[in-house]
């Protein structure tokens, strides 16, 4: 059943586990992919904003002047987004690339976990069950189904950790190359790597410090490179806000667009999913598979490696995985101490503690079963023995599969089709003003702007933040002003041409429960408040009925132009 005791694994037990890994990855893939099927109205969470504007590649002349669109196009990698221009090129669509794109990325994944772990522990199995346990974390994410920059991390730095185990030059340098153009932050982590690596990690015999130093130049001349533009260039947005500036916004605390403060040391450190150190979905989400910490228990069979034969195949290559450590806790701790330029510190740490867990889980898992099974061979009915044990390894590794919730998507389906549907056929510069939540899926289903939602508020740049925040506070106070006027002025500074608002919006109730219109500004709704108990009327509840000129479920869409000509 189990041939782990075996001193080299032939080539046929290497294909069958890593065609094993790989049927793996695109039953995952696809079993996300269907999760979607037959909705005409769906895009997944981030694709909204990282993926949308992308649709200016299949016609330039989608949302014109459009500050959202505008940011979220700057701010993408170049390799990211020259990517998906090639596929726009041939006449495939940005969001259906993005429906595709996971399952291939998690198939390259797959080849590439498969392959560092084999240049670590040449055991076959070891490979399927690291690749195993690295897609359960994958798909326990919204990272890899996300198809935006951080998803491209995985495949590229895991065939950074291959090529650099495989002292390729070349490949080394490839892949140092590509991360720079669809996640920069991979580049620090994989320069330190190399750094570490040739200095610690690697043997310097006569045979292979050429190569080590050609490996060692390459990827520091790469990296240096590919984030020379990032230094250097100035943002049309600004500079990246501090962390003084941060503490004084709350967009950066719970709830908030950015959350990233808290009064929960623990949370803040461990946990969080901007500033903690670990992936929070290992604790702080259902289903936790328990093999994922599997890999915690491999320091401790080394420890006593004696006890376990197989150990005596682990390469000198396994130091690969503590420098992975070493490096991401130092840039986490970095990004910390110079928080928000290296961006989100989690980003360093939490993406490689994935990749490390999964190998050291699946060489750890190996270890034991090896014991396992020789043990049961030495017993009497021991294909009894083994049918128990393929039993139990079986529905262990497969939990997460088992459960509701697995693969995660964090998919956004349009249940308005005819909202969407009226705004689409609009002209191409129509602009739509509204606080409510489903405006935020407008850019997406109607390939239309929108003034300001809560799902572009990022304040990361001081002159998209508060152009972006002070549209928000304006709609708020037109949206509840007694004064025609007041709210004549806003449509025409801000080109409205239609003013969406919800049903019951206009009403003392909806304002004090709207937690929604707090986060946007809770200065202002608080005056909101504060007037609508003083018996003043939003002058919008008198033009309702005239200026109406669509009306589906409870979402009330006003023509600006009979506004303005009230």
């Amino acid at each position: 059943m189990l041939n782990l005791s075996l001193e080299k694994s032939s080539s046929r037990q290497v294909w069958l586990y890593l065609g094993l890994s790989l049927i793996v990855a695109i039953a995952c893939g696809v079993w996300a992919f269907s999760k979607a099927w037959g909705q005409e109205y769906i895009i997944q969470d981030d694709a909204r904003s990282h993926v949308v504007w992308m649709l200016r590649f299949l016609d330039p002349k989608l949302f014109p002047n459009d500050i959202i669109i505008d940011y979220f196009q700057s701010v993408a990698p170049p390799g990211y987004a020259k990517f998906y221009q090639v596929f726009a090129w041939l006449g495939v669509s940005p969001l259906l690339l993005n429906q595709i794109l996971p399952t291939i990325l998690g198939v390259i994944t797959t080849g590439f976990c498969f392959g560092v772990c084999w240049e670590i522990f040449p055991v076959a199995m070891a490979g399927f069950l690291s690749a195993l346990l690295l897609n359960q974390n994958l798909w326990l994410k919204d990272d890899l189904v996300t198809a935006t920059p951080r998803a491209f991390f995985y495949p590229l730095f895991l065939a950074f950790l291959y090529f650099l185990l495989r002292r390729s030059v070349i490949g080394v340098g490839i892949a140092i190359a590509l991360l720079g153009g669809f996640y920069p932050q991979g580049v620090l982590i994989a320069v330190g790597v190399v750094i570490l690596h040739l200095f610690w990690g690697s043997k310097h015999t006569d045979s292979t410090r050429n190569t080590n130093y050609s490996i060692l130049i390459t990827g520091l001349v790469i990296g240096g490179l590919v984030l020379l533009p990032y230094a250097i260039n100035s943002s049309q947005w600004g500079d990246v806000i501090n962390l003084s500036q941060a503490k004084n916004l709350p967009e950066f605390y719970p709830g908030g667009r950015a959350s990233f403060f808290t009064d929960k040391p623990l949370d803040f450190w461990l946990t969080g999913d901007r500033s903690g150190f670990l992936p929070q979905e290992w604790f702080r989400k259902s289903p936790i598979p328990p093999q994922v910490f599997a890999g915690i228990f491999l320091p401790i069979l080394l420890r006593y490696s004696s006890k376990f034969p197989l150990t005596k195949k682990i390469s000198r290559s396994i130091l690969i995985l503590p420098e992975l450590l070493l490096v991401s806790t130092g840039l986490f701790l970095l990004a910390h101490l110079l928080a928000f330029r290296l961006h989100h510190p989690s980003r360093y740490s939490q993406h490689s503690l994935r990749i490390i867990m999964a190998v050291a889980g699946g060489i750890a898992i190996t270890l034991l079963l090896d014991v396992i099974v020789r043990k049961i061979n030495e017993k009497r009915h021991k294909i009894f023995l083994k049918i128990g044990l393929a039993v139990l390894v079986f529905f262990c590794l497969c939990y997460p599969a088992l459960t509701s919730r697995f693969p995660i998507t964090n998919n956004v389906v349009g249940k308005i089709p005819l909202l969407y549907e009226f705004f689409a056929i609009q002209p191409p510069d129509t602009r739509i003003a509204s606080l409510a939540e489903v405006a935020n899926n407008i850019p997406a289903f109607s390939q239309r702007s929108i003034l300001v939602g809560s799902e572009y508020l990022l304040p990361y740049h001081e002159n998209y933040y508060t152009p972006m925040k002070q549209r928000a506070e304006a709609l708020i106070k037109a949206q509840y002003s007694p004064n025609l006027e007041e709210v004549k002025q806003f449509v025409q500074e801000y080109e409205v041409d239609f003013w969406m608002i919800e049903e019951k919006a206009l009403t003392l109730e909806f304002v004090q429960q709207e937690d929604a219109l707090k986060k946007l500004s809770p200065t202002v709704t608080e005056q909101v408040e504060e007037n609508l108990k003083a018996g003043q009327k939003p002058i919008l509840s008198t033009l309702s009925d005239r200026c109406t000129v669509l009306q589906v479920q409870e979402y009330i869409i006003l023509d600006a132009n009979c506004i303005l000509n009230s």
